[in-house]
């Protein structure tokens, strides 16, 4: 049984979130506490316990009145506007950004269901392996700079939308009265998600630091100031 010291130790902090991805690509959902528990032959307090460091480092979050898994990125666990459609299992992701990382792990062709602007127009891109087929004319909408995202990451996640146009996102931003931030042609939002994520299945995974983050976003073109996430300590 592992001591108090090494509880937190990097090793089972990767297996607990290579179990948690795993299921989710598999299954389509996500093994519960005490499937955990069973499987990695700990406690399930020690299993409480990982996933609390987990969410300290924004590895998971978890539900505001209960420790269990509510996101683990770029998968959602309950319903979201973000639909993968894939061969045999399907997904929801939290954003736009995370739905072509969902489309990066699962290295299949899906079909992302998302209505533009988050209203009623219905969209459908199909893409391989993260890849989209077509949308060449779509852009995707960040409104809060990543600086920020983490203060409140479900509102942040609920503002990466896919638009037509820049200047429709001009638009929707002063009708909802919401911040206007940087569009992303979605190609580039793509070659995001599958740097970003693509490593997220493997046992070794561990959580971006923010100088690794600040470096992906440079890698595939996000240079201007929205990006800057300034401090360069912890984990983004």
């Amino acid at each position: 049984m592992p001591t108090q010291n090494t509880i937190l130790d990097q090793t089972l902090l990767s297996r607990v979130h290579y179990e948690l991805i795993r299921g989710l690509i598999r299954t389509g959902a996500c093994p519960n506490n005490s499937e955990l528990a069973e499987h990695l032959r700990l406690a399930p307090v020690e299993i409480e316990e990982l996933l609390r460091h987990l969410s300290e480092i924004h590895g998971v979050v978890l539900h505001p009145h209960i420790c269990e898994p509510w996101v683990v990125h770029p998968f959602s666990l309950t319903p979201t506007a973000n639909w993968i459609q894939g061969q045999n299992v399907s997904w929801w992701a939290p954003c736009m950004w995370c739905a072509l990382g969902v489309s990066t792990l699962v290295r299949d062709e899906v079909e992302v269901h998302t209505p533009i602007a988050g209203e009623a127009e219905p969209l459908t891109i199909r893409a391989i392996e993260g890849q989209p087929v077509g949308g060449d004319d779509l852009w995707v909408h960040f409104a809060i700079p990543p600086a920020r995202a983490w203060q409140n990451v479900h509102q942040h996640c609920s503002m990466v939308l896919p638009f037509r146009s820049p200047e429709d996102i001009r638009q929707w931003c002063s009708r909802h009265r919401l911040p206007h931030g940087e569009a992303v042609p979605l190609r580039q939002v793509a070659r995001l998600a599958r740097r970003w994520y693509g490593a997220y299945a493997d046992t070794n995974w561990q959580k971006w630091t923010v100088t690794e983050a600040q470096e992906i976003f440079r890698e595939v073109g996000l240079t201007s100031q929205f990006w800057d996430l300034g401090e360069k300590n912890g984990r983004f």
